[in-house]
């Protein structure tokens, strides 16, 4: 029997303790889920020509040196890059915020949750969305 690959995952945030949360709560959710941190769109960028082709990639919008929409929006135009699912993982829940991933192609919109029960529960459906046929943005709540 041929063994499933691990999913990998690109975490883009630059919030420490965002960081921190994300990834027990990933462990905890499914332990052979594979992440990956930047702390800006640029190492973000650079995190992907080093190791390219995560599966999925959850991106803040507010970050120095290169915002999320930034990030978004260039590698939706590259070829190589613009077939990657991105969920964008915020503490904004902004209409215009929405509406902006939408037109750059993201897949869904998660407002970052005030507790870690509800961040494990966002996270599990984010991670049961199929991305492989989306028309409009999956609002994750």
């Amino acid at each position: 029997m041929a063994q499933k690959k691990s999913l990998r995952i690109l975490l883009i945030d630059d919030d420490k303790d965002d960081q921190f949360f994300f990834v027990r709560t990933i462990e905890d959710i499914q332990s052979s889920i594979v992440c990956e941190l930047a702390d800006n769109g640029l190492k973000g960028l650079s995190a992907l020509l080093k190791n390219p082709n995560p599966d999925i990639i959850f991106l803040d919008l507010n970050m120095p040196q290169m915002n999320g929409f930034d990030f978004l929006e260039i590698i939706k135009k590259d070829e190589n890059f613009k077939h990657i699912p991105v969920i964008i993982f915020t503490t904004s829940s902004h209409l215009q915020d929405i509406e902006k991933a939408k037109e750059l192609k993201a897949v869904a919109f998660l407002t970052k949750p005030n507790n870690l029960n509800n961040l494990s529960q966002l996270l599990t459906k984010a991670l049961h969305l199929d991305f492989s046929m989306y028309t409009e943005i999956n609002i994750i709540h």
